[in-house]
């Protein structure tokens, strides 16, 4: 398959990061998974790979939250349109993160099936 995606994880946990770098991987359609463990350590991130097609974005997290991430995300040459996707416990943040512009909203914790349907949206979209 040639349509395959660099995907940037953003999670202030380590296991989760590990797990959805795990899941990630199985993925025939994930080409290269990067880790992040704040918002700020993405954004850093997203300035020296233009490649990144899809975001995995926690909301909580120390530093920079995934809300301030998403407030930032435009000020980074090429990734205003790179689609995130916000991982979080907190159904309450659903709104929040559409209206700061996340392309899509998954509860923790995470299923493989759900992640994979939306990656494939992703992929299919790009």
């Amino acid at each position: 398959m040639t349509n395959q995606i660099k995907i940037l994880t953003v999670d202030d946990d380590f296991i989760n990061l590990k797990l959805l770098s795990s899941m990630l991987k199985k993925n025939d359609l994930v080409h290269e998974v990067i880790e992040a463990k704040n918002g700020l350590e993405a954004l850093n991130l997203l300035k020296t790979n233009t490649d990144i097609g899809l975001i995995l974005l926690d909301i909580k997290m120390p530093i920079m939250d995934g809300i301030e991430f998403l407030n930032n995300l435009e000020s980074i040459p090429g990734s205003s349109n790179t689609p995130v996707i916000v991982l979080t416990t907190d159904e309450t943040k659903k709104r929040e993160a559409f209206d700061h512009g996340a392309f899509d909203f998954l509860v923790k914790p995470i299923r493989e099936a759900d992640l994979y349907r939306k990656i494939k949206k992703v992929v299919e979209l790009s």
